[in-house]
């Protein structure tokens, strides 16, 4: 199963980057302060649906989707588009991201960065926040919900928003104990990667008010986007289809329908 590879992976990854740069480290970097910009808030900024636009160049299921990938570049071009947040993508073995990203991203862009990885240690939180991560994303389904309790304290000690991600109804209903004010669901199932943007239209109803909704994946189309309007949603989190596009302004207007 990929998702469990990839958790093995990480922890493992995990235990020799504790050594090189210890826990205290970053717990001194953010002593010294980090700007923070509103996630949550950017996700809800007007009548229209926001769009997390991401810095993405890899993933397992699809190899290389952006060969000439230049975070800082895609950086300037999200600040210049009308996206309202930039998911940072940071796993390295199956995604090819890298934890630098987010700071190269963040000097030339005003809008919030999400840092997406596979976080199942407080470690990550810590790391995130020093380097400059406004948001985390949580994975239900590769948490105990212990560790998904644990991990979202320690975000909002931090004073680091959190996007909680679910596939299915029971993770929805354990995302919903942690009383996580934003919940993506994800349209891609991270057991077999099949993709339905359904699954939002299905999940969205168990939903209370009061709770930020972010449609994750499979999000190509200007009719993909009025869908998921009339369902309601206030964000979509878009990676592969900007990536691939060949020109991400004019990928973004037509999203939007401006064009």
């Amino acid at each position: 199963m990929i998702l469990e590879k990839i958790v093995n992976q990480k922890i493992s990854r995990l235990m020799s980057e504790k050594q090189r740069m210890p826990l205290d480290f970053y717990k001194e970097v953010i002593r010294e302060g980090r700007e923070k910009r509103d996630f949550r808030s950017a996700l809800k900024s007007g009548d229209k649906i926001s769009i997390i636009a991401e810095v993405k160049k890899a993933s397992p299921s699809r190899g290389i989707i952006k060969e000439d990938f230049d975070p800082e570049e895609i950086g300037r071009i999200y600040e210049m588009s009308d996206v309202q947040a930039i998911s940072v993508l940071t796993e390295r073995d199956f995604f090819q991201g890298d934890k630098s990203y987010i700071p190269t991203v963040k000097t030339v862009t005003s809008k919030p960065i999400l840092r997406k990885d596979f976080i199942v240690d407080e470690y990550q939180v810590y790391e995130a926040k020093a380097l400059g991560a406004d948001a985390i994303l949580l994975i239900v389904a590769c948490l105990s919900d212990d560790q998904l309790s644990e991990l979202t304290d320690t975000a909002k000690s931090l004073d680091l928003d959190i996007l909680t991600e679910v596939h299915d109804e029971q993770e929805l209903e354990r995302a919903l104990k942690t009383e996580s004010n934003i919940i993506g669901i994800n349209n891609r199932n991270l057991k077999t990667f099949e993709i339905d943007i359904r699954n939002t239209e299905r999940l969205i109803s168990y939903i209370p008010e009061g709770i930020v909704t972010v449609s994750e994946s499979g999000i190509s189309s200007r009719e993909d986007m009025v869908f998921l309007e009339n369902l309601g949603i206030d964000a979509v989190l878009i990676g592969e289809t900007l990536m691939r596009a060949d020109s991400i302004p004019g990928k973004v207007l037509e999203l939007r329908g401006s064009i």
